[in-house]
């Protein structure tokens, strides 16, 4: 982890499941992550995370690690709420990346090179084209879809290389991407990279955004149920339940957490440790 990214992890102040997640507002975020874009050195990796993710950290210590030295922005009324379960107050603003990472590009003035690795062939493209006409002073370039080899990606590292970006930004779906980036993205590959899992299919207009309306409404998880019940009855229906159990059990035991860790200098242990070391 280089210097940008972990003072940029120290700035934020609200941990989730002892996660920092960061506690800008919209403007704030805006202008900090503009800055970490313009340093001549070093990169920052920008994580989305809702509560679905949060969940995945419990029980993937990988991915947990590797967010521990990313920028996390906090996605979706789950992590509002379970900001003000932990904190006393929601956090300033959903920085949810099919929002933000739009804003973002249209904020930065100064023309970027930002390469796009993820989704289907045809979904990319028409993301990229749909980027050029939201932005047109930077320059977009489709690096790869989605479906290149995971395990040997020796080939689009090279390309990466060959492309001279500014910024990355990866849609392959969590932890993949945010795992993938950490392995094979280095920092001369782009000073800024960004995690968005769908946010092709947003951009593209293969899958349709809520209202604008239930979107102000914090409800867009509801409208995506009712749109894929299928594939997301199961993050939602029992999903939110089990957060938000664990968020609690994170709040009673805090301070037991924290008296245990100064006392034996050990890393916080999760919450089915806990349970684990219970048996």
């Amino acid at each position: 982890m280089n210097l940008i990214a972990n003072f940029a992890v120290l700035a934020s102040r609200r941990t989730i499941f002892d996660v920092p997640v960061c506690d800008l507002g919209w403007d704030d975020a805006l202008v900090f992550i503009n800055e970490l874009a313009s340093l001549p050195v070093g990169q920052t990796v920008i994580s989305f995370v809702n509560a679905h993710n949060m969940l995945m950290t419990l029980r993937d210590g990988e991915y947990r690690d590797i967010l521990l030295q990313n920028l996390v922005l906090p996605d979706g009324i789950g992590l509002n709420v379970a900001s003000q379960i932990a904190h006393g107050a929601p956090f300033p603003a959903n920085l949810n990346g099919t929002d933000f990472v739009p804003a973002f590009l249209t904020y930065m003035e100064n023309p970027r090179r930002v390469g796009l690795i993820g989704g289907r062939r045809e979904v990319v493209e028409k993301a990229a084209a749909n980027l050029r006409k939201h932005a047109p002073w930077h320059e977009f370039v489709v690096v790869s879809d989605g479906y290149f080899d995971k395990e040997n990606p020796a080939e689009l590292i090279d390309e990466v290389g060959r492309q001279k970006l500014d910024i990355l930004i990866i849609g392959m779906g969590t932890p993949l991407q945010e795992k993938w980036a950490h392995h094979h993205i280095r920092a001369d590959h782009a000073r800024l990279v960004l995690t968005v899992g769908a946010l092709f299919d947003f951009i593209s207009g293969a899958v349709p955004r809520a209202p604008e309306t239930v979107r102000v409404m914090r409800m867009e998880w509801a409208y995506r149920l009712l749109q894929e019940p299928a594939r997301l009855w199961r993050r939602y229906v029992l999903g939110i339940p089990v957060f938000l159990f664990y968020v609690m059990q994170y709040r009673f035991n805090r301070r037991e957490r924290i008296l245990s860790q100064v006392g034996s200098n050990v890393p916080l242990p999760l919450p089915q440790e806990q349970n684990e070391a219970a048996h």
